[in-house]
């Protein structure tokens, strides 16, 4: 242990420990500014410095460690005129329209101009506008608000692995963009929006769709109906003052009522419906010597990743669509033809825990019906806290609502499909019993849990030991995909998410994503699964139904048709 005094309180902290992290342990605030709880240090911003007792110069609190007898003082008036100093340079090269800015009231900047009393710069303002980067579907990149913290070049090389973003030039001609100054819409992308995630200001946000959906809810030609992701219910309870790992599933519902929505639908539904879609092309393909390992195609973001970065291994990727796009072919097709609405009235959105998802419905693959889109709208979870905001939904007073039929009734296997590892488990409940013909005698598959990087299991197949992984972040799918295109590869079955903790930390989800706040929202999912009734996607009766009356059966000519796709090399746009 070190012995040092922080404010002139005296403390013990473990050696190796920075000053920052010491401070945070007796709940001394530091403000910070290009520190980030799970990325690496970087001590650019400068804003963390503080005083140590006999130092000729302040130092950064991110990144010095502490001690023996060190004595520190976070805000000495030699600090506090430091602090104020760096942020009013960084004001003066800043679009200051807070105002009408997407993080208004969520800018760390912005709360830390704010805390440190700057009223009014003293220093003249050197701005120069430049061009907003929005040619994709998913993400817009604002340079113009943009304070080169590096958070976001950070996560994109070092979680994610994909070194799209990069810090390009030097002094004064700094800038974060993608590599040789691109458009994100022509480097590798993946629109996974971890950048966005990270980002402490406005330059890198999600696209803003909430008007388009106004739109279509004011229209009374439309009939417009919403799904609901299975990570949303346990995180958007954080952009309406709930606690973390809040579980808001019937308010939610009520709250899509408030805002309009003709019909209040479940993902998990489609969920269960991929998993029987999954599980019965992954036993045709052990059963037929088809291409294996079969790996999951759940994500947009690993889709993307797969198609730039290993186009050679796509046969190995399920031709499932993901739940949310079948769920919008079914919106199309089974449902107007239930109810007797014409299609082309038929509205759908999604809200999603994710930004990959609005450029996967854009997608020229997912038009079942016609040449409009299956699903028409995405919504990020913080897109859908913003539209609750706006109407002035009091979330704690709504009461508990149910989803609508026909897309209602769900199971738990469904539920987890938003944790890491949420699928594997899920397909591997049904799989077992169908080839099998007996009941799990445990539904839990705890070595599939958790935030390690890749996690493995192995289960018993019809007398065949059948082994399993499951990848989360690009960086570590990488590495299972190396291993199935060099022909190592031990696994039947892979599962990659792409985002870190699976879709509970997508890009789309609350600000201040932490491994933290991750743990929070898998143990709410992981709790939803254990209380409900269904636990097997394949016990799900409505589901069961709807083979009975549309489908007719799993990997039939119809299910072909709305529920499988084919993926392609998406090439560089130089190239």
């Amino acid at each position: 242990m070190v012995n040092l005094t922080i404010n002139n309180v005296k403390v013990s902290v473990q050696e190796n420990t920075t000053i920052l992290k010491a401070a945070k342990q007796f709940n001394i605030n530091i403000p910070t500014l290009c520190y980030y709880e799970d990325l690496g240090i970087k001590s650019d911003c400068r804003v963390c410095v503080v005083e140590i007792e006999g130092s000729k110069g302040l130092v950064s609190a991110c990144s010095t460690l502490v001690k023996e007898g060190m004595v520190i003082s976070i805000n000495s008036p030699r600090v506090l005129n430091a602090r104020k100093t760096i942020v009013e340079l960084i004001l003066s090269n800043h679009d200051v329209h807070c105002a009408t800015c997407v993080k208004n009231l969520k800018c760390e900047l912005q709360n830390l101009a704010n805390n440190l009393g700057i009223d009014e710069n003293r220093f003249p303002s050197v701005f120069e506008k430049m061009a907003i980067d929005d040619n994709n579907p998913s993400i817009i990149r604002n340079p113009n608000l943009c304070i080169k913290c590096g958070r976001c070049v950070d996560v994109c090389n070092n979680v994610q692995g994909t070194s799209v973003l990069s810090i390009l030039g030097r002094g004064r001609e700094t800038r974060v963009a993608p590599v040789f100054d691109e458009d994100l819409s022509d480097d590798f992308c993946t629109f996974c929006g971890q950048c966005a995630s990270v980002c402490p200001v406005g330059a890198i946000t999600e696209k803003d769709d909430t008007d388009l959906v106004w739109n279509a809810l004011t229209d009374p030609s439309k009939h417009v109906v919403v799904q609901i992701a299975p990570a949303v219910r346990v995180s958007l309870g954080e952009e309406v003052g709930q606690k973390i790992g809040t579980i808001v599933t019937g308010k939610m519902v009520s709250a899509m009522k408030i805002l309009g929505f003709d019909q209040v639908f479940d993902t998990d539904f489609t969920a269960d419906l991929t998993i029987i879609e999954e599980g019965h092309e992954l036993i045709h393909r052990i059963t037929s010597g088809g291409v294996l390992p079969m790996m999951t195609s759940c994500c947009p973001g690993w889709i993307n990743y797969a198609e730039t970065r290993y186009p050679d291994i796509l046969d190995h990727i399920s031709s499932c669509k993901s739940p949310q796009q079948m769920f919008g072919a079914l919106a199309k097709t089974y449902y107007p033809k239930r109810t007797g609405i014409d299609p082309k009235d038929v509205f759908v959105v999604s809200v999603m825990p994710c930004t990959a998802k609005k450029y996967e419905a854009k997608r020229e693959e997912m038009k079942s019906h016609g040449s409009d889109p299956d699903v028409d709208v995405v919504l990020t979870t913080r897109e859908l806290g913003k539209m609750i905001r706006q109407m002035g939904i009091d979330f704690d007073c709504l009461e508990e609502q149910p989803f609508d039929s026909p897309f209602g009734i769900t199971s738990g296997a469904a539920a987890i499909f938003g944790a890491t590892g949420g699928v594997m488990e899920a397909a591997i409940r049904t799989v077992y019993e169908v080839v099998n013909k007996e009941p799990l005698e445990s539904l839990d598959f705890k070595e599939l849990r958790g935030l390690e990087g890749i996690k493995k299991a192995a289960v018993s197949l019809g007398g065949t030991q059948v082994r399993v992984a499951v990848a989360h972040t690009l960086q570590m799918a990488k590495i299972l995909c190396e291993q199935v295109r060099n022909g190592t590869s031990p696994y039947a079955f892979i599962e990659i998410m792409t985002c870190p903790g699976g879709c509970i930390g997508g890009g789309g989800q609350p600000y201040g994503t932490t491994n933290k706040v991750r743990v929070e929202r898998i143990d709410s999912t992981y709790r939803l699964d254990a209380s409900m009734t269904i636990r097997k996607s394949h016990e799900n009766p409505e589901v069961m139904a709807l083979y009975e009356d549309f489908l007719k059966e799993p990997l039939g000519e119809l299910s072909h048709h709305l529920l499988h796709t084919h993926y392609h090399t998406r090439k560089h746009q130089t190239e």
